[in-house]
This record gives structure tokens, C-alpha cells and sequence, in this order.
């Protein structure tokens, strides 16, 4: 069965307890525009169509299917400015961002719905009214000046506003019994359709979060509402925003799967890659694998026309796309892989929706491995945006798992849009938002300003997650078994899935484990548009699982390591297939392993090649890791790293403290996310400080001038000096933490 996913608020993957888009009783802006008789049963908004009214699709490229080398991830529109986007300045304001959502009811709601987020240390204002619904033109427009004079008094508040908009979905209210955007409008035209040509269009009784009576229908963007909806993005810049939030722009796969085969889809296929549409879901068919790229790539051109569209009204305007697909297998069917808009041209970035275990329990009945699957998403969401602000959900269900789910995301580099599961029109607590956005506020450079001194990359690979033991979990954490007395658990109680049982992402989130009990600073490395440059601060690249990459990945690792980098690739078939999925004759890193695929692997092989060396192991240590905790497996990922990258940090204390490290000026800055309280089984949750002793190696000629922690756990979130000591060349500081410690080591040179 296919996991269902909604589009607008929650995307947990279970299918029988897909999460309502808000209650009701929330969505009073539209029943206000049904008191006024302007209900979505009116007239019939009015469209432009493309030119001809064809499908849009990218010029096709001059390529060999399943052997191109393609010359960059985005269409020849965009190409001129590809050169500037690692430049690309953001606003402080983005950069430093607390976001929360707001609304109004009634226009007189609207000063006291900005001073409440303003007393909360809100600093952006996620604006989410009735978007989501089928307004005609006139009632949009309405609509507009509304959102225009709300934006106006945020601004006099010193706040941003960032309007929430679905990008693909469009909901009629009523629409299942009377008029619908999809009966009588061009919904029917325009909609999303499965491989047998099926329309994805659903109605309130199917899922929760479409309100019963309503429909819900989604369109294919490459279809004439493409410049439906991009026009309007037109009128939503015109209020003076200054963002716009696009909602997951997917192939929405809750009641169809691999969508959008309809006419349009076909015709920007064909004009891409010169092939018909596959005839059915079949990860054996190179044509089907082909289609299974290609809509990532779709679906990132859409990504770039929404921002610039927003960015021809107004050049200053910010676009961050809502994006549910994090490091585990969900992209593949739906489409949006994060990793593709990393080094896209532009002030376009994403809101990472991170979900949690349980709709009404949070990360309560978390284990251990859990956690590590949290921290390994909110690190890929760093990663996975680049240079560019990443931003991305807090999901809590009471105020100490939620600081704590806060926390991990702060450390990670992200910044936080803080909201109660299973909804995002509310706080867990306006006390603890208010202690944690203050928090935030008050070291905002220091969480934000510095660079990452790990010397170690984990390499997620998307064709790989995509093409690697395809299956229908989504593994977004370990445990798919509900608690005993738990309800609406992310996994329905499917041990399919888990992670532990998908042998690529498996092996990915292991290794990850690995690096966080060992106190080891690291990075993830995606690899949609992988370049030199990425790979230049590292020591060690960690390669898990690593089946599918293209011959210019492989060109780019094998001169890593021709250039005195270490890999460490694990897994039954390494570079054994293409980055659609296809068969390779030979080993893309032959040369590089020192092994041929015609000869038997052996269990393990160490090769030099160029000035640095490669560690093979045929197993799946990280797999082993994840699910059994055993020091023989962590060590065939560790010793090499502790060979050729030993860090500069450590730490003696429980391995469950998540490390992190980076560099501002002349200051280190570490984080310390204390999840002690998480073992290998399910319990109730609580919270207690842990000891440990932080270690630092001192720069030769340099003498340390300060030790400061600061910490949202208590009353003052100011960093406060704390007692250190130096023996040789090394500072150890003695800490005792919360939940959550930022730790400034500042340093001069030696008198």
C-alpha cells in the first residue's frame, strides 16, 4: 500500500493515520469568506495559459539515455547565473531567523496575532490564511489587501512576514458534493495523473487533513497551472512580503503512486529525455529509473520559476520552499529531492519539515537510534542546503521534548520554526518559544556565523537511496512499533519500515551513529551537483552503501583521494551501477579500490592510490551499528577516521552527547546536545544533566583567553565564563549539561 503524506502540514508516511491540515475550528478565514457569500462555488477565476497552451518543459538536451554526463542540475534559463550562487548574500535576517506561524481571523485579529508572536521573540511570521483553497480572482485580490495591511503592521513591529502558499495542491471547500476546481474548473485539465492515467483528486472522506465534504486535487506542474499559480505568487509579492513559503511541490503519493503521467507530464518527459513515458512501475526498466530522476529534476526547474517569479515584483523577495523529504527514501517517491536546490542560482532555500515519531507523544518514546535518525536529518537539512539559510520544523508534543528536539536542531545549524505536532498553528508553550527564540536571539552569531571545522563527510548518495534495494518503507527512523499506549506512531507498525530494513539508508543512518557515539565532528556531503569544492576541507569521506554515481562523481572522488583524501566505501556492489540504476561492466572506483568486478570481493581491502588510500569493507558495518551497537563494526568505520582525521575536539563522557564544532574568528564553538535519557527500547521520556569533560588541542604559539557556555536551560541565555584548565597543549573543560550547551573557547597568541 502506499504511504499517504499530507501536503500542507504533516507527512509522517502512515496511511491509516494521515494528520488533519489544521482543525477547523483554525481555519476561520475561510469561513468568513463563506459568510460574505464569496464561498469557492462562485465564479470561475480566470487563467493565462502558456503560449499555445503546451506543456512547459526544459529544452532537450543532447544526451545518450542512461550514459549522459549532464551539465548541471538546471535549465539553460538559469545557467548564466550559476556562477554567482556560492556568492549569494543573504539577509540577516534570514540568516538569523525564528519563525512562527501566524494568521488572522478577522482583520481587527491582526495587530494582536503580530504583538503575541512579537512577545514570543518571533522574528518571522510564517503567514498561512486560505491559500489553500480555490478562490476566485476577485477573492484572492481581496485577499491580497489583507495580507497587505497585516505585512504592513509587522513590519512596524520590526518583523518579517513570509507568505505560506501550496504550490501543487488546491483544495474546493464543499467541493465533494458541489462545485470543485477539478469538476468544474480546469482541475480535470490540469491534474496530476498515475502511470495508468488516474487522476490525483481525493475528497475529505479519504484523509484526514482535507476536511470532510472538501476535495483536493493536485495539479502537474508542467500543465498550463504553472503560470496559474506563478502569476499569482506576482500578486502575493505585490503586498510587500518578504518571502514566499511554497508548499511541498511533489508528486503527492497518499491515494496514487508516481504520478504525473498525465499529457502535460508525458510531453515535458518526452521533450526532455526523447522517451514515452514508462508503462508501469518497474525499477528493472531503465525507462522507468530514467522517470524516477527526471521528476527530481522537474521539480526543481518549478522551484526556480516560483522565486522568480516573486523575485520580478520584487527583487529582494526570499523564497523558502517547504520541503518533507530528508535523508530517508521518501524523495524517490514523490519527487522532491532536497538535495538538487543546494547550489541552484538565487535566494531560494527550504523549510525542512522534520517529523517526529508519534502525532500526540513528539520524540516521547524515542530510543537511542531514533535520536540518531533525528540528528542525521537535521544535518543532512544543513547540508542539503548549502551556503543558504536552512530553516526547518520543531516539532514538540510538551515543552521538555520539544527544547530538546529544538536544541539538536540548533546545533545542527538550522533555524527553528518551533510548533506543537501534529498541526503548525501553534506553540507546545509560549514560555518555553519564548526561552528558547531568546536564546536564540542572544547568541544568534554564534550559531549562525561560524564554519564547520569537521574534517569528516558522510556522502549521501540520491541515486543510491533511489535505485539501491528499491522497497516501499520510507525508514525514516528505526522504530516502526508503536508503544505500548501510543497512537498515530510514524511507522504504522510496519517493521518494513524502518530503516534497518533498507540496506542503503540502513547502512547511511549506522554510519551516522557511528561518528555521533564516538564524538566525532562531521558533515554530510549531498550529492546532487557535487563538486570539488565539496569535498576540498575533508579528510575522510565516508562512502556507506555506495552502489549508484555517475562518471563525474566517481571523477571527483578518485581525485579526492588522489589528492591525499581517505574513503572508506562499504557495501556488496561499490560503483557497481550508473546514476540511473544501470548495470556498469566494470566498477566506476576500479582503479581506486584496487578491485575488479569480474574477481570476488574480498571482506575487507585497504588500497593506495595517488597520494591517499581507500578502505573497502564488503559488509554492512554501519547497518550492524545502527540495530546492535557493537564496537567491531563501529572500528571498521572509525579506524581509518581516527587514523587520517583524529579530531581537534573531544569529548570523555557518555557517547548519547551529540558533538559539534566550528570555527568564528579565533573563537571554537562546540555544541553539546545531551539525549542520555534514550536507550535501545521505548520509555517514557525525562530529562536529567549529564557530566562530561570537553578537550581541546591548542593551536601551536596559542593560549586560550576564555571559556564562556551559554545555555537555553536556564534564566539567562548570556554566555557565562566557566573554569578550564590547560596541561600541555591541551584545554580541558569540565561541563555539566541539560539539555542543551554552546561552548566558546577563545584563544591569543602565548606571551
Amino acid at each position: 500500500m502506499p504511504e499517504q503524506h499530507e501536503g500542507t502540514e504533516r507527512h509522517d508516511g502512515t496511511e491509516q493515520h494521515a494528520t488533519p491540515r489544521r482543525p477547523e475550528g483554525s481555519r476561520l478565514g475561510r469561513r468568513r469568506l463563506l459568510r460574505a457569500g464569496l464561498g469557492a462555488g462562485g465564479a470561475l477565476a480566470t487563467v493565462r495559459l502558456l503560449p499555445g497552451g503546451t506543456a512547459w518543459a526544459a529544452p532537450a538536451r543532447d544526451h545518450e539515455f542512461g550514459t549522459a554526463q549532464y551539465d548541471g542540475l538546471w535549465p539553460s534559463s538559469h545557467a548564466g547565473l550559476r556562477a554567482g550562487t556560492a556568492a549569494q548574500t543573504w539577509p540577516d535576517w534570514t540568516r538569523y531567523a525564528r519563525i512562527a506561524d501566524g494568521t488572522f481571523n478577522e482583520p481587527a485579529d491582526m495587530q494582536s496575532a503580530v504583538d503575541a508572536l512579537k512577545a514570543q521573540e518571533v522574528s518571522v511570521i510564517e503567514l498561512d490564511t486560505l491559500l489553500s483553497d480555490w478562490l476566485t480572482d476577485a477573492q484572492f485580490a481581496a485577499h491580497m489587501a489583507e495580507v497587505k495591511q497585516f505585512t504592513g503592521l509587522a513590519h512596524a513591529a520590526g518583523l518579517k512576514v513570509v507568505m505560506y502558499y501550496p504550490s501543487l495542491e488546491l483544495i474546493s471547500p464543499g467541493g465533494e458534493k458541489g462545485r470543485s476546481f477539478y469538476k468544474n474548473d480546469q482541475g480535470k485539465n490540469w491534474v496530476q495523473r498515475d502511470l495508468a492515467g488516474k487522476p490525483n483528486v481525493f475528497y475529505g472522506s479519504v484523509v484526514v487533513w482535507v476536511d470532510p465534504g472538501d476535495e483536493s486535487v493536485w495539479l502537474s506542474p508542467n500543465s498550463p497551472w504553472r503560470d496559474y499559480y506563478l502569476n499569482r505568487i506576482k500578486g502575493v509579492a505585490a503586498t510587500g512580503v518578504d518571502g514566499i513559503w511554497p508548499d511541498v511541490p511533489i508528486y503527492f503519493d497518499g491515494v496514487l503512486s508516481w504520478c504525473d503521467a498525465s499529457t502535460w507530464g508525458a510531453a515535458a518527459f518526452k521533450a526532455d529525455t526523447g522517451l514515452a513515458l514508462p508503462k508501469a512501475a518497474n525499477f528493472a526498466d531503465p525507462v522507468f529509473r530514467r522517470y524516477v530522476e527526471w521528476r527530481h529534476r522537474n521539480l526543481l526547474r518549478f522551484q526556480l520559476d516560483i522565486a522568480d517569479a516573486g523575485r520580478s515584483v520584487n527583487p529582494d523577495l526570499v523564497t523558502f520552499v517547504e520541503t518533507v523529504s530528508m535523508d530517508y527514501r521518501y524523495a524517490t517517491s514523490i519527487g522532491l529531492d532536497g538535495g538538487y536546490l543546494r547550489q541552484a542560482p538565487g535566494a531560494v532555500s527550504q523549510v525542512w519539515e522534520v517529523d517526529i515519531l508519534g502525532n500526540y507523544d513528539g520524540m516521547r518514546h524515542a530510543t537511542a537510534a531514533d535520536w540518531v535518525c533525528l540528528i542525521s536529518m537535521y544535518k543532512y537539512a544543513r547540508a542539503a542546503s548549502g551556503t543558504k539559510p536552512a530553516w526547518a520544523f520543531s516539532y514538540g508534543w510538551q515543552a521538555d521534548d520539544a527544547s530538546l528536539v529544538m536544541s539538536q536542531l540548533i546545533a545542527a545549524g538550522c533555524n527553528p520554526y518551533e510548533v506543537k505536532t501534529p498541526f503548525k498553528n501553534d506553540t507546545v508553550d509560549a514560555a518555553m518559544r519564548t526561552r528558547m527564540y531568546r536564546f536564540v536571539r542572544t547568541n544568534q552569531t554564534r550559531l549562525y556565523d561560524p564554519v564547520s571545522i569537521a574534517r569528516v563527510g558522510v556522502y549521501h548518495s540520491a541515486p543510491s537511496r533511489d535505485y539501491v534495494s528499491p522497497g516501499e518503507g520510507n525508514g525514516m527512523y528505526v522504530n516502526a512499533t508503536a508503544p505500548a499506549g501510543i497512537a498515530d506512531w510514524w511507522g504504522g507498525d510496519d517493521p518494513g519500515m524502518s530503516c534497518a530494513s533498507l540496506p542503503w539508508l540502513g547502512e547511511f543512518r549506522g554510519t551516522v551513529k557511528a561518528l555521533v557515539y564516538a564524538h566525532v565532528p562531521f558533515d554530510t556531503v549531498p550529492s546532487p551537483g557535487l563538486t570539488a569544492d565539496d569535498l576540498a576541507r575533508f579528510k575522510v569521506l565516508l562512502l556507506p552503501n555506495l552502489q549508484a554515481v555517475s562518471d563525474s562523481e566517481a571523477a571527483l572522488l578518485r581525485g579526492f583521494v588522489a589528492a591525499g583524501g581517505t574513503i572508506v566505501i562499504t557495501g556488496p556492489a561499490p560503483t557497481a551501477l550508473d546514476e540511473l540504476g544501470g548495470q556498469r561492466t566494470e566498477f566506476a572506483l576500479s582503479d581506486v579500490l584496487g578491485l575488479r568486478r569480474a574477481d570476488p570481493l574480498p571482506a575487507t581491502r585497504q588500497n593506495s592510490y595517488g597520494s591517499g588510500s581507500c578502505w573497502y569493507v564488503k559488509a554492512l558495518p554501519g547497518l550492524s551499528y545502527l540495530t546492535k551497537t557493537d564496537q567491531a563494526s563501529a572500528d571498521q568505520l572509525l579506524t581509518a577516521v581516527r587514523q587520517s582525521a583524529p579530531p581537534e575536539v573531544t569529548l570523555a563522557g557518555d557517547r548519547r552527547i551529540f558533538l559539534d564544532a566550528r570555527r568564528l574568528g579565533s573563537d571554537t564553538v562546540v555544541h553539546l546536545v545531551n539525549f542520555t535519557n534514550f536507550g535501545d527500547t521505548p520509555a517514557a521520556f525525562r530529562s536529567a544533566p549529564a557530566n562530561c569533560t570537553l578537550s581541546w588541542a591548542l593551536p601551536a604559539g596559542a593560549s586560550v583567553s576564555a571559556v564562556t557556555v551559554a545555555s537555553p536551560d536556564g534564566t539567562d541565555p548570556a554566555p557565562k565564563a566557566v573554569p578550564y584548565t590547560v596541561t600541555g597543549g591541551t584545554v580541558s573543560v569540565p561541563l555539566t549539561v541539560a539539555q542543551y550547551s554552546v561552548v566558546t573557547i577563545t584563544v591569543g597568541q602565548a606571551v
